[in-house]
């Protein structure tokens, strides 16, 4: 081989060599499959058939005939009935509407709870627009928690909560729930639903009254939140509602706060 005044490699018959560059191997990307949150469940609302006796109700014999861990909560209201109707409901309490914690689906009035949560709402939702004012919106909780879940070892569980835990609309909600107690405070949860504006954090709870967080029908069928977002959230609440609405008037319906 020659070489030209410029220093062109040439072949032997004068054609100029294309010099390359060497290939270099594409490096291997792992692919990382995302991982989905399981959701929060707080307190379910079990379905049962009218026959059963009041004592599986027992804390001890949730578990035993319905899988459930746990303890009935005070979370419903009876409508005006007669001391033989007040027999067939559930731990009723003393006052107008009267509480209690489940009973036959004719015997409580689900509309009047549901309005009652909507109007709570309403206040509370003016309370969070105060103490977050001039802050931006913030990411929710599940989005960092399942950028651990899908990478823990990259991104450990103490980077996401303080990730999570730096935003200053976050902070402001802190520091709100530190000087206040019981329902006054602000459920950090709820965060995607107060930023999607007033009337959507009020249907939201709206719907929330009487559903919970998980519903389990008398045939054993579990429905929840595929995750904690505020959309999965939504489309579990619709489906239970529409499940209680349609129910026999007769079905049993309790609440259940889950043990942790």
């Amino acid at each position: 081989m020659a070489h030209n005044h410029a220093g062109t490699p040439l072949t032997r018959y004068g054609r100029r060599v294309v010099a390359t560059a060497p290939v270099k191997p594409t490096p291997t990307v792992k692919a990382t499959a995302t991982v989905v949150p399981a959701p929060t469940v707080r307190t379910m609302i079990v379905c049962v058939p009218d026959e059963l006796p009041d004592e599986v109700f027992d804390r001890r014999l949730l578990d035993r005939h319905f899988g459930v861990q746990g303890s009935i909560a005070q979370r419903f209201w009876a409508k005006p009935c007669n001391v033989v109707r007040r027999r067939h409901l559930i731990d009723p309490r003393k006052g107008k509407p009267t509480p209690c914690a489940g009973g036959p689906v004719r015997l409580l009035d689900l509309d009047a709870l549901r309005r009652a949560y909507g109007m709570a709402a309403a206040f509370r939702y003016q309370t969070w627009s105060t103490i977050v004012r001039r802050t931006h919106d913030a990411r929710p909780w599940v989005t960092f928690l399942q950028r651990h879940l899908t990478d823990p070892d990259d991104y450990p569980i103490q980077q996401a909560e303080a990730d999570f835990g730096d935003q200053p609309r976050v902070l402001a909600m802190r520091a709100h729930n530190a000087v206040t107690y019981g329902r006054a405070q602000l459920d950090e949860q709820d965060l995607e639903m107060f930023q999607a504006g007033p009337v959507a954090y009020q249907n939201y709870q709206y719907l929330t009254a009487i559903a919970a967080d998980a519903l389990l029908t008398p045939q054993g069928e579990r429905l929840c939140a595929e995750s904690d977002r505020a959309a999965h959230r939504l489309a579990y609440l619709q489906k239970a509602n529409h499940y209680l609405e349609n129910a026999d008037d007769d079905t049993r319906v309790v609440a259940v706060l889950l043990a942790n």
